[in-house]
């Protein structure tokens, strides 16, 4: 009863008064800044409410996947050793070249060679790929036509080889295709060979840039390939 009167006195004004209906006690309401309480005459019940807290939850975004490449390091260590050694052809003439600061035709050739046979060779993985029974990558139109994408490349590569620029931007695009084809749109492989398969590209990428960017840059040495000195007409 005393805490009632010193809540009256303190906040008279805010102090509402329901009427008595059908003998039941009179009911004080007293409002206040965080809590209100109900109080009966008889003391017997005091009922209490909290001022509600809304709070803004945070965004529930589900967990990112690891990057592919690192996936790089669950590679089998022949697979891994077997895939560095390969990338040897891709980088030695352009190095052989910066050396001795001239363009080798007879070396871009070498290259551009080794790696319409590397392009094919991946067309041919996939197409391997798909004949096992318990393969995720069933043998259907759509796998068994992009392993044979790189094929074409290889081939149209090697029928404009004169032009080696032009062969090497090929092979460029059908090294990126191929790359774009068997890492997202189908993505049966394991993630190990996913990962070697993006180091793989991009080695050969770069070192075809910088086979172009030779060409332009150091003056041609060397005969073209398939083109002899002959000493003269009979």
């Amino acid at each position: 009863m005393l805490r009632l009167l010193r809540g009256c006195s303190r906040a008279s004004s805010l102090v509402l008064k329901t009427p008595r209906v059908a003998g039941s006690p009179t009911v004080w309401v007293t409002p206040g800044l965080l809590t209100s309480s109900w109080q009966a005459e008889d003391g017997v019940r005091n009922y209490r409410t909290s001022s509600c807290c809304f709070k803004k939850k945070a965004p529930m975004f589900p967990s990112r996947p690891p990057l592919t490449l690192t996936y790089l390091q669950d590679t089998p260590k022949p697979a891994l050793w077997v895939a560095l050694t390969g990338l040897v052809p891709f980088v030695a003439p352009p190095l052989v070249m910066m050396a001795i600061k001239s363009y080798v035709p007879l070396l871009a050739f070498t290259q551009m060679a080794y790696g319409a046979s590397f392009l094919s060779f991946l067309g041919g993985a996939r197409w391997g790929f798909t004949l096992t029974e318990d393969s995720p990558a069933k043998p259907d139109f759509r796998n068994l036509a992009c392993s044979g994408i790189p094929l074409v490349f290889s081939w149209y590569a090697f029928l404009i080889s004169e032009g080696l620029p032009e062969a090497l931007v090929l092979l460029i695009l059908g090294f990126g295709i191929s790359l774009h084809s068997e890492v997202f749109l189908l993505p049966q492989y394991p993630n190990w060979f996913k990962a070697m398969r993006i180091v793989v590209t991009l080695v050969a990428f770069f070192s075809f840039i910088a086979t172009l960017i030779i060409k332009d840059l150091f003056p041609e040495t060397g005969s073209k390939p398939g083109k002899a000195h002959s000493p003269g007409k009979l």
